[in-house]
């Protein structure tokens, strides 16, 4: 299955960009030993418009054209489900074991995903109640699809 990153906003060089991209790596390189195969993260600009109405709009329209039309759509929202890593490498693995082809998951910007882009999600998740910041999203985000790679492969790194 292939597996996309997409995020409104761009990683700013330094060690959050560093963290994420040394889990990626390491995503590429176990990920293909268990039919994941990371194909890369696409960033669009935050929106710059007036309200926060337009903004999410205006970042919904961005990602969509982004995603082919059957793409699994894994939407990163506060009022999402929040799952063990376990429990998400299980998801990952039945959305691979049922043939998906493409699993896209998703980061909003800063005001989250306008309503009728997040309704279109085959799933809505969450990292938690708290916020946090895009980078840091970003980084959780990596580091629990390379964990859930290592689960999938019976590694123990799941219990570190």
């Amino acid at each position: 299955m292939r597996v996309t990153i997409a995020a409104v906003g761009r990683m700013k060089k330094g060690p959050d960009q560093a963290l994420v991209e040394r889990y990626l790596g390491r995503l590429e390189k176990v990920g293909g030993q268990v039919g994941l195969d990371f194909r890369g993260t696409r960033e669009i600009v935050e929106s710059r418009l007036q309200t926060v109405a337009e903004r999410r709009k205006e970042e919904a329209a961005k990602l969509a054209a982004g995603l082919d039309a059957d793409c699994v759509r894994i939407v990163f929202d506060e009022r999402g489900d929040s799952l063990s890593s376990e429990e998400f490498a299980s998801f990952v693995g039945d959305l691979r074991d049922a043939g998906r082809r493409d699993a896209c998951f998703i980061i909003g910007g800063p005001d989250g995903h306008d309503p009728d882009f997040a309704a279109t999600a085959e799933r809505r998740l969450s990292f938690g109640r708290m916020t946090f910041p895009h980078q840091i999203a970003r980084l959780m985000l990596a580091e629990q699809l390379y964990r859930a790679a290592t689960i999938l492969s019976g590694h123990p790194y799941h219990r570190a």
